[in-house]
């Protein structure tokens, strides 16, 4: 993983494309704006792994380039593939607010460019900010309830 310089059209780009993500939805422009100055670009070559299956949760991710797959263990020795990422999809969305470990692993199928979000930058922003905590909790709260009721 090598961090790059944000260029004004990825900053545009960013902008749209976490309007998109249902964690971001609800949140308004003010509250974007803290959060966006944080977020990353980081360029990932093909085989690499973003993060792997029981490693701490410690990000968020954005996909603006590339391909990736998601994978899970089903033993020691083999893994399926449950999901394909690419421009626009999300992931790790979680790490933001719980230090849970990663139920799967995440690799780049391509060369890939990722934003990325650091959770220890998101709780900062939350520990300034009481009111937007609040509601970055409400949202939380809301995907837990329809995630356990979906099972």
């Amino acid at each position: 993983m090598k961090r790059l310089q944000m260029t004004s059209a990825d900053l545009g780009e960013l902008a749209r494309l976490v309007r998109k993500v249902e964690f971001f939805a609800p949140m308004t422009v003010g509250q974007l704006e803290m959060v966006l100055p944080y977020i990353l670009l980081c360029e990932y070559p093909a085989g690499e792994k973003v993060f792997k299956q029981g490693a701490g949760g410690d990000a968020f991710y954005i996909v603006q380039k590339g391909k990736l797959s998601v994978l899970v263990s089903k033993g020691w020795f083999t893994s399926s593939e449950v999901a394909k990422l690419g421009p626009g999809d999300f992931f790790g969305e979680m790490a933001l607010l719980s230090d849970a470990r990663r139920s799967a692993t995440v690799a780049c199928l391509e060369y890939s460019r990722l934003f990325v979000l650091m959770s220890a930058d998101f709780k900062f922003v939350l520990r300034k900010n009481p009111q937007f905590a609040a509601e970055v909790q409400r949202i939380a709260d809301r995907r837990k309830f329809l995630d356990q009721h979906e099972k």
